[in-house]
């Protein structure tokens, strides 16, 4: 008999030739002096330098420039972001990678080169990479610290750097002076000397006064910062669920809604203003208050909102809100106050040059009466110089004088104002006033006129459209230089409409200009239009024609019976910005994009659109406070940070199509987006499951039970 040998205890066999049996034994872990660090390619530790740049190029194919007298490399290329839910409106980062001789000794820098992004975004950026390098710097070679390896990790983090406080930067500018460039040194040619001719001395301009800087201490600096807060907070709970408010990212410029108390009362050039810009100071209210008003002539709004400063640093007790609600109510003052200060410098300045000029008058008689001393005492003595008569300097409109024109009529002279300009005048027409180029112009490119000289525009209808919900409303019957306020007939916005008419001609197809607030142009409706006969002249009576775009329309005059055409193939509107919005400088970063949900209509949502906390709910809702689609409000409380405000969409679970508000349906696949709790019935409405609720010759009432428990009928 063969003698069976015993195996290991890891491996165990019983006599039945079974397979053997391996023990449950926890495999033990490796030693760490096992494990293999990964290999760095000799020619890295070799030279670092050229082994990175060929990363680099690999990766990104840059242009690449070096500096001769440094020896600095410079890489040019372009820095896609591969978060596929970027959340900026940023397509890529203009970089340029400067690598010094020296590297790895000394650090690479990184400069941002995008244009549409503010200066201090960017620094924020840059800065971003300088700390990255700074914490891979212990690395070494062995830890994959590379340039492309930190490039990497500045795309990991870019989101998180564009979400930093944008850093404050300053412009600094210099002015060379080449005025002594402009004349040529003297020299000797031969023998003859060149003189300079001797140029008139230039007036240098004035220094401006030195402003010493205001310094200010720790309490008081801790102090205004405590109070900003304070009146911030106050600001933002009483205008931050208005339509026009808007607040910078950086928190110091507050678009806020103004209603002027006595808005007739205000200058046209101020009677359009809805909003204005509030700029609150960091250190405020050390640092002064400042306004700019919106969609105002900027002539006009200067001196208001320079006047406003000066008060507001005069009253320096009072908090945003009243100096706000001070606004609303003495923007007439304000502007009357600006007006008349303004009357005072013009007359002031006549003043000075009246004086002027009767200066010159003295010195010119003076210079004269010594010709004229002169000559007396000379030769021709008997020669006596008579003044011109004031009189003859009166010209007509042929540019002959009084004298030679007396027998001509005298309708025709020319208007001569304050400045030298001259217009032809004839009785009983007045100057033409310019309209001011503010708004929206609306304007009929290819316009056809036919015996017309001049259209005129009196009613005019639009369509616009609401800057809140979207939705389209009719404004009918705009006269001239009248404002009319209306309402949204969904979200009733307030929105207001002013048209300002012009002239139609030969050499002008724009009809006006239309001030808007709250509310955009669609189209123009059917308008009334009176047209001014090509012939006589003779204006067609009121209320006009109704015409609208493409249709031709065609009468007589009323007064020579000339027959006359128009005709509106298009219409065009063009939107004026005013100079006091256009030269503010950006408060905001790149735009944030819409939330991606990555839905295909047709396709069911995920779960079917039920969450956690609603399980019978399929459906997802759009919420009006943040325009971000969650499952239901305690999802959206969980993610974000604000109130959550009632949703008037949803997108259903079922197809993934987005729609208004439904109770039970949805309107495209009809089906129901709530499961309703059923009762106890079957399918069908045949009978009950709940054994106590059956009636008593159900079969299914005793099933299952002993004969004993059965209860008779």
């Amino acid at each position: 008999m063969i003698p069976i040998r015993p195996k290991p205890d890891g491996n165990k066999s019983d006599d039945s030739g079974s397979p053997p049996r391996r023990d449950k034994q926890a495999v033990q872990a490796p030693s760490p002096s096992r494990i293999a660090s990964k290999p760095v390619p000799e020619r890295q530790l070799r030279s670092p330098r050229e082994y990175q740049i060929d990363q680099l190029k690999r990766r990104f194919s840059p242009k690449e420039t070096t500096d001769s007298s440094t020896g600095e490399t410079s890489l040019l290329f372009s820095l896609k972001p591969s978060d596929p839910d970027f959340p900026y409106d940023l397509e890529k980062l203009e970089c340029d990678l400067r690598i010094p001789e020296e590297y790895p000794k000394q650090p690479a820098r990184l400069l941002v080169r995008n244009k549409d992004i503010p200066r201090g975004f960017a620094v924020n950026i840059e800065r971003g990479w300088d700390r990255l390098v700074e914490e891979r710097k212990g690395k070494g070679l062995k830890g994959g610290t590379t340039l492309l390896a930190v490039m990497n990790a500045l795309d990991r983090g870019l989101e998180g750097f564009l979400a930093e406080e944008k850093k404050e930067t300053v412009k600094i500018t210099v002015f060379k002076d080449s005025r002594h460039l402009e004349g040529e040194p003297s020299g000797v040619v031969g023998k003859e000397v060149i003189k300079e001719v001797p140029k008139p001395p230039v007036e240098q301009p004035k220094p401006r006064p030195y402003i010493p800087l205001e310094v200010f201490t720790r309490d008081q600096i801790a102090e205004a910062k405590a109070r900003r807060a304070q009146e911030v907070r106050q600001l933002e709970a009483r205008m931050s669920r208005l339509p026009l408010y808007h607040k910078s990212s950086d928190g110091v410029i507050y678009t806020l809604p103004l209603d002027p108390k006595r808005r007739s009362s205000l200058p046209p050039g101020l009677q359009s203003v809805h909003s204005v810009q509030l700029v609150i100071p960091l250190l405020y209210p050390l640092q002064p208050l400042r306004v700019l008003l919106n969609d105002v002539d900027a002539n006009e709004a200067e001196a208001v909102e320079e006047l406003f400063t000066q008060k507001a640093v005069e009253q320096k007790q009072m908090s945003l809100t009243s100096h706000l609600n001070y606004l609303a109510t003495n923007l007439h003052a304000l502007a009357k106050q600006a007006a008349q200060q303004k009357l005072q410098e013009m007359k002031a300045a006549a003043a000075l040059e009246e004086e002027e000029g009767r200066k010159k008058a003295a010195d010119e008689e003076a210079k004269e009466a010594e010709h004229v001393a002169s000559a007396v005492v000379g030769e021709r003595g008997h020669v006596h110089v008579i003044p011109r008569p004031l009189e003859w300097t009166l010209v007509n409109a042929g540019g002959s004088s009084e004298s030679e024109s007396e027998t001509d009529s005298d309708d025709d002279y020319e208007f001569v104002d304050g400045e030298g300009n001259t217009s032809a005048l004839t009785p009983g027409t007045t100057l033409p006033t310019a309209t001011a180029e503010r708004g929206t112009a609306i304007s009929f490119p290819s316009i056809e006129l036919h015996g017309i000289e001049l259209l005129q525009v009196p009613l005019l209808s639009l369509s616009v459209k609401c800057n809140r919900c979207k939705t389209l409303n009719d404004m009918t019957s705009l006269k001239s230089d009248v404002e009319k306020l209306a309402s949204c007939k969904k979200c009733a916005t307030s929105f207001t409409v002013r048209f300002r008419a012009e002239l139609v001609h030969a050499n002008s197809t724009r009809a006006g200009f239309i001030d808007l607030s709250g509310c955009t142009i669609a189209d123009m409706l059917p308008s009334s239009f009176i047209p001014t006969c090509g012939r006589c002249s003779t204006p067609y009576p009121s209320p006009g024609f109704v015409s609208v775009r493409g249709e031709t329309t065609t009468n007589v005059c009323r007064e020579c019976h000339a027959r006359f055409t128009f005709k509106i193939p298009d219409v065009k509107f063009l939107t004026y910005s005013t100079s006091s919005s256009s030269s503010l400088p950006p408060t905001q970063g790149p735009k944030r994009r819409d939330q991606k949900l990555g839905l295909h209509a047709g396709e069911p949502l995920p779960d079917k659109g039920a969450c956690a906390h609603y399980k019978r709910s399929y459906r997802w809702f759009r919420f009006s406070c943040c325009n971000k689609v969650y499952p239901c409000d305690k999802c959206h409380q969980q993610a974000e940070d604000h109130v959550d405000e009632w949703a008037n969409r949803m997108i259903c679970g079922w197809c993934s199509r987005e729609q208004n508000y439904r109770v039970e349906n949805c309107a495209f696949c009809g089906r129901s987006v709530v499961r309703k709790r059923t009762g106890g019935f079957w399918e069908g409405g045949k009978g009950t499951r709940d054994k106590v609720l059956m009636r008593r010759g159900d079969r299914r009432k005793y099933r299952n039970k002993k004969d004993g428990n059965k209860v008779n009928k």
